[in-house]
């Protein structure tokens, strides 16, 4: 196999990067350590995770304000400590095989990725929005800057405007990218004005006037693309990144 994911074809810029959302999340529980490791060793360019905060300010790797789907608990994650958490099972409702996997820490994450020899993209989503997370922004922030010296392969992303906002305040030379579904394009504006490095949106975004004006601006990312028919025509146009719960699928050995 390819140590490299990306997905090569004939055309100026030669490279559509391949994202793995939530991690190898097709055949592993998602967001869980065992599906950041195994999309690292297909070689994918970059993985895709979401933040949550326990009670206690841990920032944790789920998708979900509430535990119940990915877990054999029931609340929200607001309302865990992060020991609590962990005492959680988080791989087995995917199958049982993975029972025993854990709600991992971010600080786990970046710790597993500053180990590795090759450097890929982390996208860290935060989850900001159903949710006030207060402090979130300037923790993730303090936790980024034990590993400024590859700083520049982190994305901070949320469809969350004040979020965004929030982090450029702090720090306005972190990578942002803003969320998008749909022909939404109230926010793009705003987006230009933080300087964000790339817009994160569905199909329907990417043909619509406003995703192609974007694809002028900035990188466009395309989520969540599982079909390899899907994928070839977005070959044909302005995309910087696919994110796919099965990369192995996506990835031209």
């Amino acid at each position: 196999m390819s140590t490299r994911a990306s997905f090569h074809y004939e055309r100026s810029r030669t490279i559509m990067y391949i994202y793995a959302h939530r991690g190898f999340s097709g055949e592993y529980p998602e967001n869980t350590m065992i599906a950041f490791q195994r999309a690292y060793e297909l070689g994918v360019d970059g993985i895709e995770l979401d933040i949550q905060m326990t009670k206690d300010g841990e920032l944790v790797v789920i998708h979900d304000e509430c535990i119940e789907r990915t877990t054999d608990g029931i609340g929200h994650v607001k309302d865990f400590s992060f020991r609590q958490l962990r005492q959680l099972d988080a791989g087995g409702w995917f199958h049982p095989r993975f029972a025993g996997e854990r709600i991992p820490a971010l600080a786990e994450v970046l710790d597993w990725l500053s180990d590795q020899k090759r450097s890929i993209i982390l996208n860290i989503e935060l989850k900001n929005g159903i949710i006030h997370y207060d402090g979130m922004e300037e923790k993730l922030l303090t936790l980024l800057h034990s590993y400024r010296s590859w700083r520049h392969h982190i994305v901070c992303s949320s469809f969350s405007i004040g979020s965004l906002y929030r982090i450029h305040q702090i720090d306005p030379h972190v990578n942002k990218a803003m969320l998008v579904e749909g022909s939404q394009c109230d926010v793009l504006d705003f987006a230009y004005a933080i300087n964000v490095k790339e817009i994160h949106g569905d199909w329907n975004f990417l043909v619509s006037q406003k995703g192609e004006e974007a694809s002028k601006k900035v990188g466009i990312c395309v989520y969540t693309v599982n079909d390899k028919f899907l994928l070839h025509e977005l070959i044909n146009r302005d995309v910087k990144a696919v994110m796919t719960d099965f990369p192995n699928h996506m990835i031209k050995e």
